[in-house]
């Protein structure tokens, strides 16, 4: 185990995201779907993959992608061939059509009145269980009218990996999704339209830590007040999701 990773054990309880404890959804529904729907997704949508390799077969792992469209979890969801949870706003749960579609595979409801804090408790209780994670960085669909669309990420997915910090985040860049079913422009897909999904080296937060941050740096912030300390963990979210986002950027995203 290299110096920094050692000096970073040090600050586990200040990064520490506690879950909820309430169980997760069962996934024996999601399973089927993956077996049936998920085969004629594949064949009708047109979506080229890479790097799919890449992907751990086992185990909790982050999937971060950008934002561009609705279909955007579908895609990932029929191609990486693992079972996701996304985080879904509460009305999604109330919808007729995608309330059948969000509990069938797992999906996990979050209160809008809640905030943040709970939504990251709940992540946190899908990653300790040894289940997947998907998440979109930029924490909406960009509105951008033309490109670039990759917007700032929001450090949710930092404070995840370093409370997490042996489980893998899988960089995403999804091109085309957009012109599929823009936002606010197309009501309905259009599954004709060519989608590419790239899939990037996963990266855990103890080996961005080994070629980002001395053991040093991390052993002074163990020493500091709160205040300081906290204000040194966000300057730390910031550069990793900076760096997740440039990650996103060169496999593609537009």
């Amino acid at each position: 185990m290299s110096e920094v990773v050692e000096a970073w054990k040090g600050l586990a309880a200040d990064v520490r995201i506690d879950g909820t404890g309430i169980p997760l959804p069962s996934t024996r529904t999601y399973g089927f779907l993956q077996r049936t729907v998920v085969p004629v997704l594949r064949f009708f949508l047109r979506i080229k993959p890479t790097g799919m390799d890449r992907i751990p077969r086992k185990g909790a792992a982050i999937f971060a992608a950008n934002h561009l469209s609705h279909v955007d979890p579908i895609v990932i969801i029929s191609t990486v061939r693992r079972k996701l949870h996304y985080l879904a706003k509460d009305e999604h749960f109330t919808t007729t059509g995608v309330s059948f579609v969000v509990k069938a595979t797992g999906q996990i409801k979050t209160e809008r009145e809640s905030g943040g804090s709970d939504a990251l408790a709940r992540a946190s209780d899908i990653l300790s269980r040894g289940r997947c994670l998907g998440i979109f960085p930029e924490g909406t669909r960009s509105k951008n009218t033309e490109a670039p669309f990759l917007l700032k990420g929001k450090t949710g997915v930092a404070r995840l990996a370093a409370s997490h910090p042996d489980v893998p985040v899988m960089p995403i860049a999804l091109v085309g999704t957009r012109e599929v079913m823009a936002p606010k422009i197309h009501k309905i897909p259009r599954p004709w339209k060519k989608m590419a999904i790239n899939c990037g080296e996963g990266m855990t937060w103890n080996s961005w830590l080994e070629g980002n941050v001395d053991a040093s740096k991390v052993e002074e912030m163990v020493g500091m007040e709160d205040a300081p300390r906290k204000q040194e963990l966000a300057g730390l979210y910031r550069r990793f999701t900076d760096d997740l986002m440039g990650r996103i950027k060169q496999l593609g995203a537009p």
